[in-house]
């Protein structure tokens, strides 16, 4: 299965729902798993610096368009207080993330960066849209060892109608993760799985991507649209026999599937996956390829506003609390906490 699985291998396992070969399916990523990025998980911690945005997308609750949450905005203060904690907590990255916030200006994150590498070991990630090559430039300048910018789906249509493009102006995220590979970043991005009108063809296009662009980490989550979006009220969805489920178990094929076609990525299991399944979401993940996870960083005063769909897992705890939460999950399924920054353990010459 390794190194051999072409598309339409990929497509036959995403509808596979036979249990003794899921099985298979499961020991195989898990194994991979092992084999090219150990038993660690790392934990990365988020720090969700501004829910201001100007971007529509059809999904998210912080959309330009949604007047009924509190906006906030983290001062360089904050974002200092919580990279000290990931410090405390013996994580080894902080994820910078926020809405597409000009707010969050390039000489200021610059700034953060900068102060983050000089005062501590972390490594920085940044996670902030689709921001001009000149602040992307100035970022990896200033220290930022990795960007995340998810394609959610390799359909152009079907982006397009659940992110509208600013006015004027026409991003290509792909051309975009060239670029910043080209910049010498660790690159992550990813998907959602069941986008109202995502096929299962499209998914397996989507995993094949991940693939040819042998990105650093891959992060894939289900659909969780916000009440008050128009996805949220109203979705277009394709046919029942086409149409991909927002379920866990499709969630966690994709994550198998990837973890076989990239062995030595990195795949966080994901929050939205810990929230449609409170119970052992995160760690079916875990035990199905993934080998991240991303506790939160962020004061609880501005993380319950940070509302990208409802009802998040996690979402009242302090990050003390997470901490020691997921440190306790980690250990019950037999692995063992990851030290250090947590980069990739190889790297293919691009």
């Amino acid at each position: 299965m390794i190194g051999t699985m072409g598309r339409e291998d990929v497509l036959r396992w995403l509808r596979e729902t036979d249990p003794a070969n899921l099985n298979d399916l499961w020991q195989t990523a898990d194994e991979v798993r092992r084999a090219n990025v150990g038993d660690e998980v790392h934990l990365r911690g988020l720090i969700e610096a501004s829910n201001y945005c100007v971007r529509r997308c059809g999904y998210c609750g912080i959309r330009l368009e949604n007047r009924a949450i509190d906006r906030y905005r983290m001062t360089e203060s904050d974002v200092m207080n919580c990279a000290s904690l990931a410090v405390t907590l013996g994580y080894g990255t902080v994820v910078i993330q926020a809405g597409e916030d000009y707010g969050l200006t390039r000489d200021g994150i610059a700034t953060m960066v900068r102060r983050i590498k000089a005062e501590t070991p972390l490594a920085v990630t940044l996670s902030l849209g689709e921001r001009p090559d000149d602040d992307l430039v100035e970022w990896r300048a200033a220290g930022a060892d990795r960007y995340l910018l998810r394609f959610e789906t390799s359909d152009s249509e079907l982006y397009d109608r659940i992110h509208p493009p600013r006015a004027g102006q026409q991003g290509d995220r792909f051309d975009i993760l060239r670029r910043l590979l080209e910049l010498g970043y660790e690159v992550g991005s990813g998907i959602m799985v069941g986008i109202p009108g995502q096929t299962w063809s499209t998914l397996a296009n989507d995993l094949m991507m991940f693939r040819e662009f042998d990105l650093d980490m891959i992060g894939i989550g289900p659909f969780i649209p916000h009440p008050q979006t128009p996805l949220g009220s109203t979705p277009e969805v394709a046919p029942v026999d086409a149409q991909v489920p927002a379920d866990e178990e499709t969630v966690l094929r994709c994550i198998a599937l990837t973890r076989i076609l990239c062995p030595e990525a990195n795949i966080p299991s994901t929050t939205a996956l810990a929230t449609i399944n409170r119970t052992s979401g995160r760690e079916h993940g875990l035990q199905r390829g993934a080998n991240i996870v991303m506790p939160n960083l962020t004061p609880p005063r501005y993380r319950v506003k940070y509302e990208i769909y409802p009802a998040k897992a996690c979402i009242e705890e302090t990050a003390e609390q997470c901490a020691m939460c997921l440190a306790g999950r980690i250990r019950a399924i037999g692995r063992t906490i990851g030290t250090g920054q947590g980069a990739r353990h190889r790297r293919v010459h691009r």
